[in-house]
């Protein structure tokens, strides 16, 4: 489990390998991934970007960004967090993730960007 906070805001994330949706044989590792953002700041807030950075270990980083997580755009008010399991496959079964959510303060539509802490995605089996 990594956590990370920017501006009051506390962004928890803990992966875990999925070995019965992998594929080692077809270079397929799957990892699931669940973030816990909470709103420690005075502020309402709501998430409506994101933005992500794989690294997979012999492979070029791939970008992904697009509204909102998971097809939602939740509103967090101050003391509230928000839940959300994701996922992503690696070819090497060796990688890591980090990245950035754009939240609006909905008081004043400023818009912070919050960091996602780095988390690593490694086969267990990798480390033998």
């Amino acid at each position: 489990m990594v956590t990370e906070v920017t501006k009051g805001v506390k962004v928890t994330v803990e992966v875990e390998y999925q070995s019965q949706y992998s594929s080692p044989s077809q270079h397929h590792y799957v990892f699931t991934y669940q973030v816990t953002i909470e709103n420690n700041s005075a502020k309402t807030l709501q998430l409506v970007r994101r933005k992500w950075l794989i690294n997979d270990a012999a492979y070029p980083i791939r970008t992904v960004e697009g509204e909102g997580v998971v097809g939602r755009q939740p509103i967090l008010e101050p003391g509230q967090k928000h839940q959300y399991m994701s996922g992503c496959n690696l070819r090497s079964g060796i990688g890591k993730m980090h990245g950035t959510y754009e939240m609006e303060q909905l008081m004043d539509g400023r818009v912070i960007s919050v960091q996602i802490p780095a988390f690593k995605m490694i086969v267990p089996f990798k480390l033998n």
